[in-house]
């Protein structure tokens, strides 16, 4: 147990030999440093999980995950013990919250960034379906692109198709038609339109003539269609839009699979608009939540330590830190004296060298020593 508030009181920042003395501080520290060793194992799990994403499909993606969320939890790490340790409890309460509101500020970034890739993982299997939804949509609008750009295209084509298959339709009506007047030519029905005679006489080689023109009239236009039609064929071969299906459930468990992070943080995004593009209060409010815990979980140990009272401990270091500062301070000056009596030292002996020598050697050639 000893070992563990040992380890918790280094993750905290504080000065191990001064909170030793003070043991109604003992516990506060290890809440404090408990608090940052376990935003730093979130912050490696969220990391390694991110880099697995990166590197999925790979052999290395394990060992890829393993060695980034120890480095990003270790960084995590060091970067929280700073910003608690860097608060002092000296000032007043509005000075240590304006000396904390950067630190607060960069909590909150830090916690944002270590909930993301869990919240992809709790999610994981809506970002699923949301990801298939997203890619038929996308499949759906190539396809309609690609038909628009073609019927654009070739749209003299397409007019002669729908005049042809208008004639053909207008054709295949008219010949039942004066195919059923022609039998009721040959049988002698009386109508406005035959003779009444029976047998295969003058009128009824007539309008079997006219029938025969129309009958090869619509072959042609069959022909032509046909001719239309293979043309289409080949086009849309060459132009690729054959070759454009939607999806089908394998493709897409398998799309949903091998999505990277971009798409999944893309499709998270997603779950919380609706079709309409209004808000989905639902969804919004349970992805924000897990963000909202680890936000608050990484500004966990600034808060305690802003709102717990100044106790011993703060101010034995406070006295501890002026001592330094102090003993700094008075060193400082011990050199200037040291320094300044060195230079007076030195200043008397050059002027009672330069006394010898003038006293010596008055002439004016003197001017000839370097007296420096």
């Amino acid at each position: 147990m000893k070992h563990l508030s040992d380890f918790f009181w280094f993750c905290s920042g504080a000065h191990t030999g001064t909170l030793k003395k003070y043991p109604t501080e003992h516990n506060k520290y290890v809440g404090i440093g408990a608090t940052i060793f376990f935003t730093a194992l979130f912050a490696a799990l969220s990391g390694g999980y991110a880099m697995y994403f990166v590197f999925s499909g790979t052999g290395a993606a394990v060992w890829f995950a393993i060695a980034f969320g120890l480095i990003w939890g270790l960084a995590i790490f060091n970067m929280d013990r700073y910003i608690v340790s860097g608060i002092s409890k000296s000032g007043s309460g509005l000075k240590q919250f304006i000396q904390a509101t950067p630190r607060i500020v960069l909590a909150v970034l830090i916690g944002i960034v270590i909930s993301r890739p869990l919240e992809l993982k709790i999610f994981d299997k809506e970002i699923r379906q949301q990801l298939k939804t997203t890619y038929l949509k996308d499949q759906r609008a190539k396809i309609d692109t690609l038909k628009n750009t073609f019927e654009l295209k070739y749209s003299a084509e397409m007019q002669k198709t729908a005049d042809l298959k208008k004639e053909k339709d207008s054709l295949e009506k008219d010949i039942n038609r004066s195919r059923f007047i022609l039998n009721q030519e040959v049988f002698g029905d009386k109508t406005n339109q035959t003779s009444g005679i029976t047998g295969y006489g003058t009128y009824a080689k007539q309008k079997e003539s006219v029938l025969s023109k129309k009958e090869q009239r619509l072959e042609t236009v069959r022909q032509e269609m046909a001719a239309l039609d293979t043309f289409f064929i080949n086009r849309k071969l060459h132009e690729g839009l054959l070759d454009q299906k939607m999806y089908s459930a394998g493709q897409l468990d398998s799309l949903a699979n091998m999505a990277g992070f971009a798409d999944r943080n893309r499709a998270l995004g997603q779950l919380t608009i609706k079709e309409d593009g209004t808000r989905d209060i639902d969804n919004w409010l349970a992805v924000s939540f897990i963000a909202f815990l680890f936000i608050l979980f990484e500004c966990l140990p600034v808060l305690v330590k802003l709102m717990s009272n100044k106790g011993p401990y703060d101010v034995a270091l406070q006295n501890r830190d002026d001592t330094a500062i102090y003993q700094s301070g008075k060193t400082r000056e011990k050199d200037y004296s040291v320094i300044d009596g060195v230079h007076e030292t030195r200043v008397s002996r050059s002027l009672e060298q330069q006394k010898q020598i003038l006293s010596e050697n008055p002439s004016p050639d003197s001017e000839k020593y370097d007296w420096d």
